[in-house]
């Protein structure tokens, strides 16, 4: 079956619930947002989206780009969403990477978008919608008076059809391109039904932005059991004391973030002066939560599950650990990522791709329905993906160092690469150093991460000029954020006349480390 068949099922069930809620007090019921989905379903084939293809999504989160996802998926093509506040340069890439048949674009990004998109001499339709008032609804019926769109059934795809592409951080400089597909999401979907066992009255966060793999927990589990999912706003998704009210004020029940979120919302969100009593459940994934922040924010909010959830958006969630009721003082150890889920293997490798036995440390690899079908047209960076094996099965290696403990709990040491999480996002520390040598002025950089106890992690940018000068931190970022995203932006820069080098003449990362922030 389909993701969209969620949609379908809810719709029947129960048409007149309310399916999505987005600030400013608008919602959606079910039975409307299978109608809006399937009038873009119609427009998209009208416009040549067939089963197999790919429809780019440069949208900001709203009830129109819940709706646009579906319409997408209904024609059996696959949605490409990319981050509408990312650099216009970024985002024309990843849709002439994967080769989009149509974008869907807010009227207000179109102009950057065909600026970058003539630079790459692509071939797509653009489908531009305004926002505001009516929003997609009222631009479909503008197209529908001047051309109709003919109605067109819904394309219920193989469960191995390729369902959305998310392009994550990549070590060579460009982003790359994790293809999941329908029979991997509900894999996912159906394990998150097992464990948490959601209720049609939830009313379930949507923090993470469409791009990132989070939010397949947050549209398709609510929609399966006909829930409500209620999008945080942009504007307080990361300002504590306002998103704190909002998460109270919305009765939100299920919540789902990255721990970084949550604990600068147990910081600095004020939340003893709001109630909270809805909550019944707090997931947390995509980086390590320190325990003093997890026992602070269990302080205010004792009486939810809290769940920690690991896993690369190859695999989405592959293992989960229920943090216990009560958090002793004198605990500093970060909790483990926990055991593998029900639908999946996993077993921890050497150097050597051998098993190795509890207690060892080494690669947690992870083998089952949810893992990735792999990364769009880059064949080679898929083979280095998988162990080698000749056994048939497919381990996705996922690059984290792992022990696994006598209760069989997996424990966290770190990674194997230069990659690390940040607000839950992935990043490759050199695709940010890529992005400085494209600087005019930049000779050598290096990009290093360090633990911050306030913020979870810093990125320090150490760079040598070729005139021996400082640049402007100020206008360092500006340069970076025409060529990154927010989040990969470091958030410090130190200048050094030459980077020091180790006994071959590479980059002395411990080095730089060591130098501190």
């Amino acid at each position: 079956m389909s993701l969209h068949w969620y949609l379908e099922e809810a719709a029947r069930r129960r048409p007149d619930h309310v399916a999505v809620e987005e600030p400013g007090d608008k919602a959606i019921t079910y039975r409307d947002l299978a109608r809006l989905s399937d009038q873009l379903r119609d427009h998209l084939a009208g416009s040549g989206v067939r089963t197999g293809d790919r429809v780019g999504l440069y949208l900001p989160k709203s009830i129109d780009t819940v709706a646009a996802i579906f319409g997408v998926l209904k024609t059996g093509a696959a949605y490409v969403p990319v981050d509408p506040a990312a650099p216009p340069a970024r985002n024309a890439y990843i849709f002439n990477d994967c080769t989009v048949k149509v974008i869907l674009v807010e009227r207000r990004l179109e102009r950057a978008l065909r600026d970058e998109w003539a630079k790459l001499d692509g071939q797509t339709t653009f489908l531009v919608m305004d926002r505001g008032e009516g929003g997609l609804r009222a631009s479909l019926d503008l197209a529908d008076r001047a051309s109709p769109a003919a109605p067109v059934p819904t394309v219920h795809p193989p469960a191995d059809s390729l369902a959305y592409i998310l392009y994550t951080s990549g070590s060579t400089g460009k982003p790359k391109g994790v293809m999941l597909s329908h029979g991997n999401a509900r894999s996912f979907v159906d394990w998150c039904s097992e464990v948490f066992q959601p209720r049609v009255e939830d009313r379930c966060s949507s923090h993470a932005p469409f791009h990132f793999d989070l939010s397949i927990f947050d549209l398709y589990v609510p929609i399966k059991h006909g829930a409500t999912i209620v999008l945080i706003p942009e504007e307080v998704a990361r300002e504590p004391v306002g998103l704190a009210k909002f998460w109270a004020g919305k009765k939100i029940s299920v919540w789902y973030s990255a721990p970084s979120i949550l604990a600068m919302l147990a910081q600095h969100g004020k939340m003893e002066t709001h109630d909270y009593s809805a909550v019944r459940m707090v997931l947390f994934a995509g980086e390590v939560f320190p325990v003093n922040h997890l026992r602070g924010l269990k302080r205010k909010l004792p009486h939810p599950r809290y769940f920690n959830l690991y896993g690369p958006t190859e695999t989405n969630v592959c293992t989960y650990y229920e943090i216990p009721g009560h958090i002793p003082d004198e605990r500093t150890e970060p909790f483990p990522i926990g055991k593998v889920c029900s639908h999946l293997r996993g077993i921890v490798v050497d150097v050597d791709e051998r098993p190795v036995p509890p207690g060892a440390e080494g690669e947690l690899c992870i083998s089952g329905p949810a893992v990735m079908q792999g990364y769009w047209n880059r064949p080679e960076w898929t083979q280095r993906a998988f162990l080698a094996s000749g056994t048939g099965e497919r381990w996705y290696r996922t690059g984290d160092l792992v022990i696994e403990e006598p209760d069989g709990n997996y424990r966290f040491l770190g990674r194997k690469d230069r990659m690390v999480k940040k607000r839950g996002y992935r990043i490759e520390l050199g695709e940010i150093e890529a992005c400085l040598y494209r600087h005019p002025d930049v000779r050598e950089a290096a990009v290093v991460a360090l633990p911050d106890e306030e913020v979870g992690l810093r990125i320090l940018a150490h760079l040598a000029t070729r005139d021996g000068k400082r640049l402007s931190g100020i206008a360092m970022k500006q340069f970076c954020s025409e060529q990154v995203p927010v989040y990969m932006i470091p958030d410090a820069f130190r200048f050094h006349p030459a980077l020091p080098k180790t006994s071959t003449d590479k980059i002395d990362y411990q080095t730089l480390k060591s130098l501190g922030s």
